[in-house]
């Protein structure tokens, strides 16, 4: 009976697997049991990693890249696609050859590809279902719906049994992560080349990936193979396949390589792509075929339009300066090129503007931009979603038909530019783990950009215009607008929690993450923090830090070890929130001493003279950080003192003065170097009552307020 049992069970098993290839090769959703692994001997990275604790050895990735070896990179991947897209249908069919290299010390036999494009295919997927856990309208309808079929794969001429798994135990609709399982072993250090047919439908634009109208931007749309981590790299312990699914918030993570990708589109179809053109476009049957080749990347990105504006060009060429730090690598002169539709033409030079003010900042504090390229597209109209995406050598920008400095539509263009010309850095050549890590790119890449806004002397002006032009024109210090935005006095996530799990969302890894590495940068001293930057680019450019490879550098570069890994320990790994306080300040005359209390002269002075004692209580409500105190005396005179963390675990420190003045005032971290302070109305007292505060608000309100009647009185 049992034996009769599991051939029924087997039976059913084929049957279903074939049942599953029909219906997917016809587009229909299949409910698929998620697969063990375990037969492959190599498991999934866990589904609930986040920031790694434990430095990656020297030797990890490869060691360190001198500027010396043949590429930049230690390519893993080889990709070469040929891809045709169809306009009307908004599809892409494409052939890939994929070479790929065993980086381990053991034989595989399974890998596992992306097929990212399939987070858009039904409800059901793990991208949709956290989206409608956060409160998002799911509610798709056809023509949003996006895939990736398989038509064929093989591996040196055999066919390839492929099957969905859920490494992250997502829904088991779920189909953004496919299993290979291969003909042939791919021995240790050995390499082996998979061809690859498939189609490609893009969705209506969502997640910045689709089409909207005759624009495409066609992004995370080809079968991408996943990263095996060897022991040390990132944490791990042993050889692990790192493929996570396509999370809600998540971006991305692959292996260094070469691509070579041929893009055929209609001929009136402008078409920009990661890397470089190989020669002019080739005209065959009112088609143009694209010839683009990029090494040392780890993926690739196009659009297409045919409402593209003639595109602006220019070139950024490397000042003397940029090649000084530390590395062989220097940077080359760069082709910038600016697509855009004419209605948002207002949009091009500040664009190609920021971008050349943002390569010089770049190769500057951190080090050399390795590419000859540089891609910058600005959606057309009702595009926004495909606004704000960063790729290897080509990024998407904002949208404005009108650009005055000074505005925020100035600083939107600027900010946005900057910003994601950085992820070139923190998410291209240091290639960090954005579905674990995001911290590495998001926080840090926000850190730098609000840095060099900062050193522009840039300031946020939020005023509409109709304000501005009546004279009110309030101007904020960029890192202070950042930290409006930022949760302060209840971080629910630790800034090393991976994407996909965290309550208050992937923002604060931008606000929180700049705040972060602000105040840290305070303590550290700006030139340290520079140094010490430089330090972690010239080490893991070309690899894949981790967040504890982040805290090594700065330690090591600095000196200041303890402070460094305090700081990691309550923010990174921890969800300290920092919130001290003035909570009492007293300024009284000092009773004299009584008569015949003094033996000599000078305290016969003292006993004549009036004497103040000035007391300050400040008390500590969250992290321990080190404070400064500076209290004003009547007589225009100061006194600073610091509150220094000792790890006594104090809750409270009292300041006492004995002067022959009153004190003022008194006010905590007068220079600002901790913005993740729960609130700064609370860091200064004064003794005194004073009401000009409220006095002026009270004249500005009236003024408005009478403004606003003599407006009305003109109708």
């Amino acid at each position: 009976m049992k034996s009769a049992l599991k051939l029924l069970t087997a039976a059913a098993l084929l049957a279903g697997l074939a049942l599953q290839t029909v219906l997917y090769a016809q587009g229909a959703l299949v409910v698929s049991v998620p697969e063990p692994y375990t037969d492959t001997g190599i498991p999934f990275a866990s589904p609930r990693a986040a920031a790694v604790t434990t430095p990656s050895p020297p030797h990890a990735w490869g060691g360190p890249r001198t500027g010396q070896e043949a590429t930049l990179s230690e390519r893993v991947a080889d990709y070469a696609i040929e891809a045709t897209l169809d306009p009307v249908r908004h599809t892409v069919d494409g052939t890939q050859r994929l070479t790929w290299r065993n980086r381990s010390a053991r034989a595989v036999r399974t890998v596992y590809l992306h097929l990212y494009l399939n987070a858009f295919e039904h409800d059901h997927t793990t991208f949709n279902t956290e989206r409608r856990r956060a409160g998002d309208d799911v509610d798709d309808g056809p023509q949003d719906r996006g895939h990736i079929r398989l038509n064929s794969a093989t591996q040196h001429g055999q066919a390839i049994e492929w099957r969905f798994v859920q490494p992250d135990e997502g829904p088991a609709s779920d189909r953004t992560v496919v299993r290979f399982d291969l003909p042939q072993t791919v021995e240790a250090g050995a390499s082996t080349t998979l061809d690859i047919a498939f189609r490609s439908q893009l969705p209506r634009l969502q997640a910045r990936s689709g089409h909207h109208g005759s624009f495409h931007l066609v992004a995370q749309w080809f079968p991408k193979i996943g990263v095996l981590e060897l022991p040390g790299e990132r944490g791990a312990t042993a050889p692990r396949w790192n493929v996570h699914e396509y999370h809600a918030q998540s971006e991305f993570y692959a292996d260094f390589g070469h691509y070579d990708v041929k893009l055929t589109a209609p001929k009136d179809y402008t078409v920009g792509a990661t890397g470089e053109l190989q020669g002019a476009p080739v005209e065959k049957n009112g088609m143009l075929t694209h010839h683009y080749v990029q090494g040392d990347v780890h993926d690739f990105a196009w659009t297409a339009d045919k409402r593209t504006a003639p595109p602006l060009t220019g070139t950024w060429t490397p000042p003397a300066s940029a090649s000084a730090p530390a590395s062989t690598t220097i940077s080359t002169p760069v082709s910038i090129r600016v697509l855009y539709p004419p209605e948002f033409a207002a949009s091009a030079a500040p664009s190609l503007q920021a971008a050349r003010d943002a390569l010089s900042y770049f190769a500057a504090t951190l080090g050399p931009y390795p590419y000859k390229t540089l891609t910058i597209v600005i959606p057309p109209h009702n595009a926004e979603g495909a606004a704000g995406m960063e790729y290897p050598t080509f990024y998407t920008a904002e949208s404005y038909t009108r650009v005055e400095p000074d505005t925020m539509t100035g600083y939107d263009i600027d900010f946005v530019n900057i910003h994601e010309f950085g992820h070139n850095y923190f998410q291209g050549i240091l290639a960090s783990n954005e579905f674990e890590e995001p911290l590495l790119d998001e926080g840090v890449n926000e850190w730098w950009n609000l840095r060099m806004l900062a050193a522009r002397g840039q300031r946020v002006h939020p005023a509409p215009r109709w304000l501005r032009a009546l004279g009110v024109s309030p101007g904020f210090d960029m890192f202070a607008y950042e930290r409006a935005g930022a949760p302060r006095g209840e971080p629910a996530d630790p800034l090393g929690q991976n994407t996909w799990a965290r309550l208050q969302g992937i923002g604060p890894v931008y606000t929180r993450g700049a705040l972060m590495l602000h105040d840290l940068e305070a303590q550290l001293g700006k030139q340290a923090t520079e140094q010490a930057m430089r330090a972690y680019y010239a080490r893991w450019r070309f690899r894949h830090p981790s967040v504890a490879d982040l805290r090594e550098s700065l330690a090591e570069s600095t000196g200041q070890r303890a402070l460094v890994e305090r700081v990691f320990a309550q923010q990174v790994y921890g969800t300290d929130k920092v919130d001290d306080r003035i909570s009492d300040i007293r300024s009284e005359r000092e009773p004299p001493p009584p008569d015949g209390a003094h033996a000599d002269k000078a305290n016969a002075l003292v006993k004549a003279a009036d004497l103040y004692r000035t007391t300050v209580t400040v008390r500590r409500r969250g992290a321990a950080v080190p404070q400064t105190l500076r209290v004003t005396f009547a007589d225009g005179s100061s006194e600073t003192v610091r509150w220094d963390v000792d790890g006594s675990g104090e809750q409270w420190k009292r300041f006492v003065w004995t002067r022959p003045v009153r004190a003022v005032s008194a006010e905590l971290d007068p220079d600002r170097r901790h913005l993740l302070d729960t609130s700064k109305l609370d860091d200064s007292r004064t003794v005194q009552r004073d009401g000009g505060a409220a006095r002026r608000w009270a004249a500005d309100l009236a003024a408005l307020a009478q403004l606003a009647l003599a407006l009305l009185a003109t109708i």
